[in-house]
């Protein structure tokens, strides 16, 4: 039998609404950086040049990175990025656990696994610096260009955000994973940063009017246009002020 405090207790609690539109965002978030990094073994040729696989899919994660902060916020995005840091962490380490662990005799696959699947500490270390490098840029050149813009002109947004964010994604990327490796001098180095900003940058310029139609959908469903307006753009803070129009 509960006492007369419990009741209380119970009575009080608050009741957490979560959107269902802003979890489906964030699944798909999440489901992009994870499923990039796993494919991005593979290299592929666009045009003239050859890439990681990632780009196919990694791009995806900034256009809905670009909807997260426009319709909900930095303060939002802050919390989905690093949401996606810890999901990519424990893939990561879920993947090393399972290739280290004991396989029986009549299993043929290690090598294959290992190759496909195994990484280096120096890559998974450039891989994590340039997600959170790339991503907390783009998300604040997004919010600080709407203040600018005072919510006008969304293109200059989600463009000049991707040509910042996606910029050092690459530079960072590319110059810790391979920086002083055999046969990458500074042309080489510096052609594949320019490569893969290009193309990225390519993919969200042309997927534009698809970013317009699921913003504008969202904003009319959800009632939310987000100004961050007193939000702390620390990406290390918890602290959430944002402003909503």
């Amino acid at each position: 039998m509960q006492s007369a405090a419990e009741r209380v207790g119970q009575r009080r609690r608050p009741t957490m609404t979560v959107s269902p539109y802003f979890v489906a965002i964030v699944a798909v978030f999440v489901t992009c950086l994870i499923t990039a990094n796993i494919i991005a073994v593979k290299l592929i040729t666009v045009g003239p040049w050859v890439v990681p696989a990632g780009v196919v899919v990694f791009p995806v994660a900034y256009i809905v990175g670009d909807v997260l902060t426009e319709v909900y916020g930095y303060a939002a995005a802050r919390r989905v990025i690093w949401l996606g840091f810890a999901c990519n962490a424990l893939a990561v380490g879920a993947i090393a656990l399972a290739g280290a662990l004991p396989a029986p005799s009549f299993w043929d696959g290690g090598s294959a696994y290992h190759r496909i699947l195994g990484s280096t500490p120096r890559l998974l270390a450039a891989s994590f610096a340039a997600y959170l490098v790339g991503e907390f840029a783009n998300a604040y050149v997004l919010a600080r260009l709407k203040l600018l813009t005072r919510g006008r002109f969304l293109w200059t947004r989600t463009i000049g955000s991707t040509v910042v964010g996606e910029g050092l994604d690459s530079l960072v990327f590319i110059t810790l994973a391979f920086a002083g490796t055999a046969g990458v001098d500074f042309p080489h180095l510096r052609e594949l940063i320019l490569t893969q900003w290009l193309i990225k940058t390519s993919y969200e310029t042309l997927a534009t009017p698809l970013t317009y139609a699921v913003v504008t959908a969202l904003k009319r469903i959800e009632g939310v246009d987000t100004f961050d307006r007193g939000t702390s753009f620390n990406p290390l803070t918890l602290r959430d002020a944002p402003g909503v129009e």
